[in-house]
């Protein structure tokens, strides 16, 4: 991966809407290069997808939690069936295998506390295998990037 692929991730995770024409100056390529470049990128998986990004508090969801949770044992099975149950639910939008005391943290999205505990009673405890839950409310949301850092490629 060279300078011009690294310049194109960076202006794709500045906006992922950008022309082929922008892309290309502000790479320093013509646009036939740049084109190639971008498909090669997603051909190889670097680039996955292309999505817009909304702003929750404007869609009346203002209630971010992250819940950490517990499950009876760590068998293969049973972390596969609470996987799958948490694929099939809108509101964790991001869920994360963790080393530490508990097995899994999870982010939250809903509209309320109402909607966060019929979440809670109706969806997550019912889920496979879960022992413990432990929510966190997030007060204010310091920073969000969906930017990854690509300095490490450069050097």
């Amino acid at each position: 991966m060279d300078r011009f692929d690294l310049t194109i991730l960076d202006r794709l995770q500045e906006d992922g809407r950008a022309t082929n024409v922008e892309l290309a100056e502000a790479v320093g390529l013509s646009p036939s290069p740049c084109l190639r470049r971008v498909r090669d990128l997603e051909r190889q998986g670097v680039i996955r997808q292309y999505v817009a990004l909304l702003d929750p508090h404007e869609l009346g969801l203002g209630v971010s939690v992250f819940a950490q949770v517990r499950l009876e044992r760590q068998a293969e099975d049973l972390l596969d069936a609470f996987e799958a149950a948490v694929r099939d639910r809108p509101e964790v939008v991001e869920c994360y295998l963790m080393t530490g005391d508990h097995d899994y943290l999870l982010r939250i999205v809903v509209p309320d506390l109402e909607a966060y505990r019929s979440f809670i009673l109706d969806h997550l405890t019912k889920a496979p295998g879960v022992a413990n839950i432990r929510s966190g409310f997030a007060l204010k949301q310091v920073k969000y990037s969906t930017a990854l850092p690509l300095g490490h490629l450069s050097e």
